[in-house]
């Protein structure tokens, strides 16, 4: 009979224990927390600790001289990169706002000839006419000029149909 009792005792405590965050209101966010981090954070992180054990395995004797030089200069470039990358994030990061941000991708967009001069949507960089408005995407609508050869901005003056 103890038995019995102490079996339902231990159902009833598990039960509680895995009812309790749900009764409480508890429940774990799907969407991304602040204190979570982003992808270049996460790839410098992870090439910072590769470039520690390559060091680590060579003061503890498991790499020879010419691996190590190898896997430290792969390890050191892929930091660099990350490095490079997390501080490109970091010029116009947290700090900037959304519109800043816009400005700067339509910017770069504008640049590298991938974001149409005349809607501004953008398009894969090998494209060479915009995929929504069908404008080409060459040198004359990145520097400024009109596909048509007038110089002006077809931003500027849209066509009437």
């Amino acid at each position: 009979m103890t038995l019995i009792i102490g079996a339902v005792l231990l159902v009833t405590a598990v039960v509680v224990y895995l009812v309790q965050p749900m009764a409480s209101g508890l429940y774990a966010s799907l969407s991304r927390e602040e204190d979570e981090p982003t992808e270049l954070e996460s790839r410098r992180r992870v090439a910072l600790l590769a470039l520690r054990d390559v060091e680590y395995d060579r003061a503890t004797g498991k790499l020879g001289q010419e691996d190590y030089r190898t896997l430290r200069r792969e390890v050191a470039a892929e930091a660099l990169d990350a490095l490079a990358a997390a501080e490109a994030e970091t010029s116009l990061g947290a700090d900037a706002s959304p519109v800043e941000r816009e400005i700067a991708r339509l910017r770069s967009g504008l640049e590298s000839g991938s974001t149409c001069g005349a809607c501004g949507s953008a398009n894969e960089a090998t494209s060479r006419f915009c995929a929504y408005c069908g404008s080409p995407l060459g040198t004359a609508v990145r520097s400024g000029a009109s596909p048509d050869g007038s110089g002006g901005d077809r931003a500027a003056r849209p066509e009437s149909a």
